[in-house]
């Protein structure tokens, strides 16, 4: 017969930690769909190490090596979850991480 995981060494039957409501793991779930394709996280990673936070789609699809329709489909997908936020100067679109969500990335990324 198994052991019960209470009679296992290092295994406890108190949960780890608060368990989510429905609300909490709707909106956990949409952001890691968001964030769940290796260009948006790359993405992610050159605006938060861009020297301002900051960066224009056309900067994202030359570094990621991507034409420029790609990269908006990418950051418009991160715009609705509400990671990255559009400000339009001029001609250009510059992006950045939402100002809430800068910790929330910054764990994500390590």
């Amino acid at each position: 017969m198994a052991a019960a995981a209470s009679d296992v060494p290092g295994v406890s039957r108190e949960p780890a930690g608060p368990r989510l409501d429905r609300a909490a793991a709707e909106s956990l779930a949409r952001t890691l769909r968001a964030v769940a394709d290796p260009t948006r996280l790359q993405l992610l990673s050159i605006i938060r190490s861009s020297p301002d936070g900051e960066a224009t789609s056309g900067e994202l699809a030359e570094r990621i090596g991507l034409r420029q329709p790609t990269i908006s489909h990418h950051l418009r997908l991160m715009s609705d979850d509400g990671l990255v936020v559009r400000e339009q100067r001029g001609k250009f679109a510059w992006y950045s991480v939402a100002p809430d969500r800068i910790a929330e990335i910054d764990d994500l990324l390590g």
